[in-house]
């Protein structure tokens, strides 16, 4: 069977960024530069132009070539991929023959080596595909990805004869007039037949600044009477970012694709302009989104929500039908039917079962709610287990940090329980199912089942029965 090896050059130091932090490892759309170029080439086999080669071409995990901060990247990155390591930033030929060891030590040997940048975020899995398809195909020496741009452009001019063939690509800074004139530019993204590429890449002469330039290999082709072959992309698929105002350009084409992506799946987007989605969030069909939220991170909304207007959820999960409005989740988990808001919070470790109601002004952490729990409105929950269709009244609170032990306690409420307003409940502290806190109430020990407890501290003022329509229970419940 046929392989292919990927080599990712990452090893500049990216000065134009003036960052501590390694280029390749700074954020776009919820992910590393580098970390959406390895989902483009991890996803080459999957797209559709691929597969007529599935059965008789294979890969490897991509080889990521170094150099600055080299173990930041690694550490971010682990198995994911191999690494070899550019000691001399000489050009981008020299990074590409760093990885000879990395490509030749894989079995089976690749027969092909295909090459791209780290810091192009926004190349496609599927003109990747092509351009392996391409290359195969025609069982090429050289095969590179092109665009069009206008004269302002700073990439490569694709120079050919009157044939058509590629005879070079010439650099912007020793094009002459009439060479910078021409459209067709290099987006930087070559497939190449591995042996071929070692031997040329050792003998390549320096260029005048010094360095060994992969552009150089395709005249060294041309000369050579190689079969050289092209595939024409969008221009913005071979950007590369170089500081941080190119950096913010690529955000908006990447989140545009993100959001056009969701909206051709059966999610409405009403205002496109004030939505910012991760590249690995998931929405399912019929759910919209009003303005200003965001998701983001590995979040996975269900379908036919309602999420915003001001609405942030981060690494969360959040069943079918559930709205939430002007709130923000993170880390948090919702079952199906669930609502949340406005303006309540669901810190990391919130799990809200089907059918819960969490109001206005209310926080909920590391705290699981049962199936039709309520919590009105301003009130918190922390460390906390709710049972199935309990109500927690306005202004309830879960003192749950001891000061003097430093500690966090649990808090456990049963099912079918009524805590009322202004209850405060002071952990390890059980109330069983069924029972009742009065208005104000600090419950400091357990409360038995099918009681009611008022006073501070809590005391037990009577017995409650499935049957018993008391006035002090209507009371209770008419406060809230």
């Amino acid at each position: 069977m046929n392989t292919y090896a990927t080599v990712v050059l990452a090893a500049g130091k990216g000065t134009r960024m003036r960052s501590n932090l390694p280029k390749v490892l700074h954020f776009l759309a919820g992910a590393p530069l580098l970390a959406h170029v390895l989902k483009a080439v991890e996803s080459i086999p999957s797209t559709s132009s691929f597969a007529p080669l599935t059965s008789s071409v294979s890969t490897h995990r991509p080889i990521v070539v170094l150099g600055h901060e080299a173990s930041q990247v690694e550490e971010v990155f682990g198995d994911r991929c191999h690494y070899a390591l550019q000691h001399e930033q000489l050009g981008t030929g020299h990074a590409v023959l760093s990885a000879q060891s990395a490509v030749d030590a894989l079995d089976p040997l690749p027969e092909t080596v295909l090459v791209c940048y780290g810091d192009t975020p926004l190349v496609r899995s599927e003109l990747l595909a092509q351009l392996l398809v391409e290359h195969l195909a025609h069982r090429a020496t050289v095969t590179f990805l092109t665009a069009m741009a206008d004269e302002t452009s700073d990439f490569g001019r694709i120079v050919r004869d009157s044939s058509g063939r590629v005879r070079e690509i010439v650099e912007v800074k020793r094009a002459t007039p009439e060479q910078k004139r021409i459209k067709e530019v290099n987006s930087g993204v070559y497939c190449f037949d591995r042996e071929w590429l070692w031997s040329v890449l050792k003998a390549l002469p320096r260029n005048p600044s010094g360095e060994y330039y992969l552009t150089d290999l395709v005249g060294i082709a041309s000369a050579q009477e190689r079969v050289i072959e092209t595939v024409t992309g969008t221009l913005d698929e071979g950007i590369g970012i170089n500081n941080r105002v190119q950096l913010a350009e690529a955000e908006q084409v990447l989140r545009r694709r993100i959001l056009e992506r969701h909206m051709y799946a059966g999610v409405t987007i009403v205002d496109p302009a004030t939505t910012y989605i991760d590249d690995d969030v998931q929405i399912g069909m019929d759910t919209i989104i009003l303005p200003g939220t965001m998701l983001s991170g590995n979040t996975t909304i269900g379908s036919s929500c309602r999420l915003g207007p001001g609405t942030t959820i981060d690494q969360s999960i959040v069943g079918d039908r559930c709205v939430i409005r002007n709130s923000a989740l993170e880390e948090a988990t919702l079952e199906e039917d669930v609502s949340v808001g406005p303006f309540s919070h669901c810190r990391p470790g919130a799990y809200l079962a089907r059918g819960v109601h969490v109001g206005n002004f209310a926080e909920v952490k590391n705290s699981r709610l049962g199936e039709g729990a309520a919590m009105g409105h301003f009130s918190y929950l922390g460390d906390a287990t709710v049972g199935d269709h309990t109500n927690i009244a306005a202004g309830t609170i879960t003192s749950n940090y001891n000061g003097l032990t430093k500690q966090k306690y649990r808090t456990t409420i049963g099912s079918n329980a009524f805590i009322g307003c202004d209850t405060i409940l002071v952990p390890p502290v059980v109330v069983g199912d069924g029972a009742m806190t009065g208005a104000g109430s600090v419950v400091n020990r357990d409360v038995a089942p099918d009681t009611l407890v008022v006073g501070v501290p809590a005391r037990l003022l009577r017995p409650l029965h499935p049957s018993d329509d008391s006035s002090g229970e209507h009371d209770e419940k008419e406060k809230e």
